[in-house]
């Protein structure tokens, strides 16, 4: 309610007790707003008072100026004080009419699971920026140069038929494409920071498959090292270690294949041990090989497009399919069923929310 004050007085004491008893006996904020806007609003009853000072004499009009500013300046801090003390005592109510039993568990998640994918991601992210990566990203509509020049694939490179790659209208130079792969993630940050340079970029790729094994949009994981002295050694000890900790498999065998990339040289792909027997897969030491990713050392070339010095600057980077990886770890058959939206199968294999497995919280 607004608290109501009287007619406005000459008698500046007088004036002063009386609305400080009205500001404290404000009984909540907006009576407390509404008496100083009756105060000192434009049409207060302390503005109507120093309206009139331009009729009095020259000295009596300093004096009594000055005994105005005074009193507006003790009002002022009067309101401010009771304005604390009148929102302290309403959060104080509102925590004890809205307070919560901790003691109630916590409700069940029925519906609701992580999805594959996202798990898988959380996963990368996590064991990876244990090593020191950090997560770049890109737009998933490219231009023909990021997408394939500057990784040192020109329109005339075979390479670019290996890939069924969905086109969009020509802006300016080049044609846009939905990305083939999060490369180009990586020619951004090369052009846009300077060595060195620890990215992995996961996301959402696009290509004309669909099977099995395929679908027109699909999820990868590239990495990036650039800097003055890593060598493929390095290489080698990253995706080892992220191998082994990612399946959880201390003695998973890992080797190096020679491969041809055009973006890479050399190249490699990586295969770690598996047992088909029996039409299943298992991962492990059982004497086959399964195909899991490819990598290799930045060519000098794609160093160029970037404007980085091949001869000061080397690097490896590497990629792979993030529904390979879940589907090998969690037993996911068929990839296409990743973007059925089916409730079932997600409950089936999605995570609860409280019971992720999140290498993280490893021991």
């Amino acid at each position: 309610m607004s608290q109501s004050v009287s007619a406005p007085s000459d008698d500046l004491d007088t004036l002063k007790i009386e609305l400080a008893a009205a500001v404290a006996s404000a009984a909540d904020s907006a009576a407390l707003d509404a008496l100083r806007v009756s105060a000192l609003g434009k049409k207060g009853r302390i503005t109507d008072l120093m309206k009139t000072l331009g009729a009095l004499p020259a000295e009596e009009r300093k004096m009594r100026g000055a005994a105005l500013n005074v009193l507006k300046d003790e009002i002022a801090v009067a309101i401010d004080a009771r304005q604390k003390i009148l929102s302290a005592a309403a959060l104080q109510d509102r925590l004890s009419r809205e307070s919560l039993d901790v003691t109630l568990p916590a409700r069940p998640q029925n519906e609701g699971r992580i999805h594959p994918i996202s798990q898988t991601i959380d996963e990368i992210v996590t064991l990876f920026a244990s090593q020191g990566f950090a997560v770049a990203k890109g737009p998933d509509i490219e231009s023909e140069y990021y997408n394939f020049e500057a990784l040192n694939i020109p329109s005339s490179h075979p390479a670019r038929d290996m890939q069924a790659t969905f086109f969009m209208p020509s802006s300016g130079e080049y044609k846009m494409v939905l990305r083939t792969q999060t490369s180009p993630v990586q020619i951004r940050t090369m052009r846009e920071q300077k060595p060195p340079i620890r990215i992995i970029a996961p996301g959402r790729t696009y290509r004309c498959d669909y099977d099995m094994t395929h679908t027109p949009m699909f999820h990868q994981v590239e990495g990036l090292v650039i800097d003055e002295a890593t060598h493929m050694g390095h290489l080698k000890g990253c995706l080892l270690d992220f191998l082994r900790e990612f399946f959880g498999i201390d003695d998973l065998p890992i080797r190096f294949r020679p491969s041809y990339f055009p973006f890479t040289e050399p190249s490699a792909e990586v295969d770690i041990g598996c047992s088909r027997k029996g039409g299943e897969l298992k991962l492990g030491n059982f004497g086959d090989w399964l195909e899991i990713l490819g990598c290799g050392m930045v060519h000098p070339n794609v160093l160029k497009n970037c404007g980085i010095d091949p001869e000061k600057y080397q690097g490896f980077a590497f990629g792979m399919g993030i529904e390979r990886l879940a589907m090998l770890k969690y037993g996911i058959p068929d990839l296409r069923t990743f973007f059925d939206a089916d409730l079932r199968w997600l409950k089936h294999y999605g995570f609860m929310p409280l019971d992720i497995p999140n290498p993280a919280l490893k021991a």
